[in-house]
């Protein structure tokens, strides 16, 4: 049994699926900076759990960091335009689970979203007070393995996990010293972890019977 004194979770593909809103805000920023090209869910999905240089490349390789940097914000902006009616799927159990939990453990989120991602991500699902803190890669530009190690030293967690959906969130796992929990109902996949589960609602009933 994973004895932990935190969990830190990732957000996309662990706790909600808003891929579609990503695409839409993709796409709308793409049009607004001049760009003859659209993305799919695919292509989106493909990208999900990435830093935002990584997904910029990807989709515009031939432009400038400036010019990658500029159609970036106008991503955001349309995501923000998008907030009060997007709808994403919210993962059987999460809410409910998040709730649990947090009444045993100090609760984090981590993620490789812009800046405001994760409040943005809170205010929807209204589970604000759920969390203790978090780091978003908009944050500092930094990725997830030194932005777990900011949080656990921040609070002195001695025995955290991380929980993601991805191989990449594994690794970054790996090099910050912290087991990982791989949720096999998200985006990615993975052979690389120290639990896994194929629902929210087991992981939750797991941790609540430490």
């Amino acid at each position: 049994m994973l004895h932990s004194d935190s969990l830190i979770f990732d957000m996309d593909g662990t706790l909600w699926d808003n891929v579609n809103s990503y695409v839409i805000s993709w796409n709308k920023g793409l049009e607004n900076r001049g760009y003859q090209k659209q993305v799919t869910r695919d292509n989106i999905l493909g990208l999900m759990g990435k830093e935002a240089r990584v997904m910029l490349q990807s989709i515009i390789p031939d432009a400038t960091a400036h010019e990658q940097d500029l159609l970036f914000d106008a991503v955001i902006e349309e995501y923000q335009l998008l907030l009060a009616d997007m709808n994403p799927v919210i993962y059987e159990g999460v809410l409910a689970g998040l709730k649990q939990l947090s009444e045993k453990y100090p609760l984090f989120l981590l993620s490789n979203c812009e800046e405001g991602g994760l409040v943005n991500f809170m205010h929807h699902t209204k589970t604000t007070p759920l969390f203790i803190d978090y780091m978003e890669h908009g944050m500092n530009l930094m990725p997830k393995h030194h932005n777990l190690r900011l949080l656990m030293e921040k609070y002195g967690l001695n025995a955290p996990v991380y929980i993601g959906d991805t191989d990449s969130d594994s690794d970054q796992s790996m090099m910050a010293g912290v087991p990982f929990v791989y949720v096999s109902y998200g985006f990615g996949v993975t052979d690389k972890y120290s639990l896994k589960f194929d629902s929210f609602t087991a992981l939750t009933a797991y941790f609540l019977n430490q």
